[in-house]
């Protein structure tokens, strides 16, 4: 049954609370494993829902779910090597959380009821939040209460959407179940009024959860605070989920035939976002806080995409895809980094090449990769975004687009060349600790699926960005 991929993780994490330490640490890859499987055996459609009124795959939906069940196996197996360097307070709970977080994002992407969705958003807020507490530093407490409050205001929003689709069915006269499958084939029907309120809670509700500015301010704080593995997930997976309640409201109204008001909304927050994580990237002091703003622009790009529609919509999806994957692997890797020289701070972290070899491969290719240069997936993304907008009459809107990219690399270049390439006074002999197989190897898978799906594209995958693309009004790319 399609509901396994949420009850694997599920009595997972529920047994980790209550496993030592050693068993514990085996528990999370080995449900990782399991979770991968029945991922893979539900995108290709051998486990129906047994629910199906509240759980479907779809194209755009199965697609965050092989993401996040990717990310999460390499998440722990990381873990594994990086909890043997750390004081770690309470063990089981992390394990625990980690499973719960996995299984509220599992929940996340096949939900096809509108308030089942919305639950499983609010639950991936619940079951993260202890993963930012976890130091229980006075900046950990901080960035905790900040995420679950400025979380919980826009989940708030995010349900009068649902309650604004409810009203489109009422002035519309549609009886139909409250699934996204069931109201895309009434949506000629509902009361277009009532669609775009909906929408404009969904951006704002759901928009606050994927990081999009001005609702982006608690990203950059729990990102920082969480341990690596954690922000990893935070960033490549969780971001996308919450992009989920946004797509499937933008789908409705583009099935009303009234996309054109979701477009533009989605391009000014796209664009507003990338801009506004320009600025801060320019003079950031904090690497890990770097790389939160580098996911608020990278939402800002897929906001942008999906609102042009054609290409744009294409190379949306493919950027959600490959933004997972390298961002994930930064994330891994600057935990390296703050293991080798025990600092968040930009200025502490010099002459990593020298220092330490492996992780500043590592980081380095990922910084290439997700400023959109080849052999990364990133590049393609982008000039399909940029295609796009050409072949939609938007000169001024890639302008900006091209102009805000040049501002995050400009800014990013400033402090990652210093960190990677400087001189400094550092030996190996002040490192904390060295470069390690165990947590340099997922770092390295994620960055070569990249590079793979950027030059080969399975059929399957291809055929499911294609479906979500067309959903946007990408049909006739």
């Amino acid at each position: 049954m399609l509901e396994i991929v949420i009850l694997i993780p599920l009595l997972s994490g529920g047994a980790a609370f209550l496993l030592p330490a050693r068993p514990g640490r085996a528990n999370l890859i080995a449900a990782g494993l399991l979770h991968l499987t029945a991922c893979i055996a539900a995108v290709s459609g051998f486990l129906p829902a047994m629910l199906p009124q509240y759980f479907a795959v779809t194209p755009m939906g199965g697609l965050v779910l092989i993401i996040t069940s990717f990310l999460y196996l390499m998440t722990s197996i990381y873990t594994v090597s990086y909890m043997n360097e750390i004081e770690m307070h309470n063990e089981p709970a992390f394990n625990g959380s980690m499973l719960l977080f996995l299984a509220a994002m599992s929940m996340a992407a096949i939900a096809d009821h509108i308030i089942v969705l919305w639950i499983a958003i609010e639950a991936t807020t619940l079951t993260s939040a202890p993963l930012i507490l976890l130091h229980k530093s006075k900046g950990a407490l901080e960035a905790t209460w900040k995420y679950v409050l400025i979380c919980s205001v826009g989940i708030a929003l995010a349900l009068l959407s649902a309650f604004s689709l409810i009203l489109a069915m009422s002035r519309g006269g549609v009886e139909v179940p409250l699934t996204y499958n069931c109201l895309n084939g009434a949506a000629a029907s509902l009361d277009p009024l009532w669609l775009k309120v909906s929408f404009i809670f969904a951006i704002v509700g759901y928009g606050t959860k994927m990081g999009l500015a001005p609702m982006h301010t608690w990203l950059p704080d729990a990102h920082s605070e969480a341990v690596s593995p954690a922000s990893a997930l935070l960033s490549g997976a969780l971001l996308n989920c919450a992009f989920l309640g946004v797509y499937k409201t933008h789908v409705l109204l583009t099935s009303a035939g009234i996309g054109r008001f979701s477009d533009h909304i989605l391009i000014v927050f796209g664009l507003f976002s990338i801009l506004v994580a320009g600025v801060f990237i320019l003079h950031q002091n904090d690497y890990k806080r770097l790389l939160a703003y580098s996911s608020i622009e990278n939402m800002g790009i897929i906001a942008f995409g999906s609102g042009l529609g054609g290409l744009g919509a294409i190379g949306a999806v493919i950027h959600m895809i490959h933004h997972s994957l390298i961002k994930s692997s930064l994330f891994l890797t600057s935990g390296n980094i703050l293991l080798g020289y025990g600092s968040k701070e930009i200025k502490q972290v010099k002459g990593m090449i020298r220092l330490l070899p492996g992780t500043a491969v590592a980081f380095f290719s990922g910084f290439t990769g997700i400023s959109g240069l080849p052999p990364f997936g990133l590049v393609i993304s982008e000039l399909f975004i940029i295609l796009g907008a050409l072949r939609s009459h938007h000169p001024v809107a890639i302008i900006i687009f091209i102009s805000g990219l040049l501002l995050v690399f400009s800014g990013a270049c400033r402090h990652i060349i210093p960190m990677t390439f400087g001189s400094g006074t550092s030996s190996r002999d002040d490192l904390l600790v060295p470069d390690k197989l165990p947590r340099l190897l997922p770092s390295y898978i994620l960055l070569a699926v990249s590079v793979f799906l950027t030059f080969w594209m399975p059929e399957t995958i291809w055929e499911m960005i294609r479906q979500a693309a067309a959903l946007m009004g990408g049909a006739h790319a």
